[in-house]
């Protein structure tokens, strides 16, 4: 029985000082190298900071960008999804209604024109990017509100609109919380 025990002590004694010492102090130091240093990268506006950008927002004015829906009201205490899956009636009913808002709030837009990232949660339910597609299926209301041309509202997607990692990884998306931070910063 010594023989196994002591050996046993031994590798369980490195194992919990690599799993928990040297590991999570080497993922923290990763972190520190990173926007936000580890903390999050925030986000400013007018010297306040107003979110993170790796957590969605509740947007609905009109003026404003909408980001993707959240299952758990954009609560960040805790991510989650609704487990709900598109056979449930409940899901498609609130997929329903959400489309029917969006039309409402998007006249000339057609339900086959609005990407399904408007109308169905995010596993997380903390989702901050959209496609370009879900930004620019949304240019017509925004300059409609705000009294701006379209064009510029384009280009202002298109600058804001992250390539894929290298060229080839995860698709394009658009930070919502920072592009209606630039769009806050637009000449009227």
């Amino acid at each position: 029985m010594k023989t196994y025990l002591l050996p046993s002590l031994k590798l369980t004694l490195i194992l919990i000082v690599i799993t928990a010492g040297i590991y999570p102090l080497a993922v923290a130091g990763v972190g520190k190298l990173t926007p936000g240093r580890g903390d999050g990268e925030t986000i400013k506006y007018k010297g306040r900071t107003i979110g993170y950008a790796l957590i969605g927002q509740k947007f609905t004015k009109d003026e404003y960008f909408w980001g993707r829906p959240s299952a758990i009201d954009y609560n960040a205490a805790g991510s989650g999804g609704s487990n709900k899956g598109p056979s449930n009636p409940e899901y498609l009913k609130q997929v329903e209604g959400r489309i029917e808002d969006f039309l409402k709030h998007n006249p000339g837009v057609t339900r086959a024109q609005i990407p399904a990232e408007l109308v169905t949660a995010s596993g997380s339910g903390l989702d901050p990017d959209l496609s370009p597609a879900g930004a620019q299926v949304q240019v017509a209301r925004i300059a409609k509100t705000r009294g701006l041309p379209a064009d510029l509202l384009t280009q202002l997607v298109n600058e804001h609109t992250e390539k894929p990692l290298l060229g080839v990884f995860g698709p394009a998306k658009v930070n919502v919380l920072k592009l209606n931070v630039a769009l806050d910063e637009l000449k009227k």
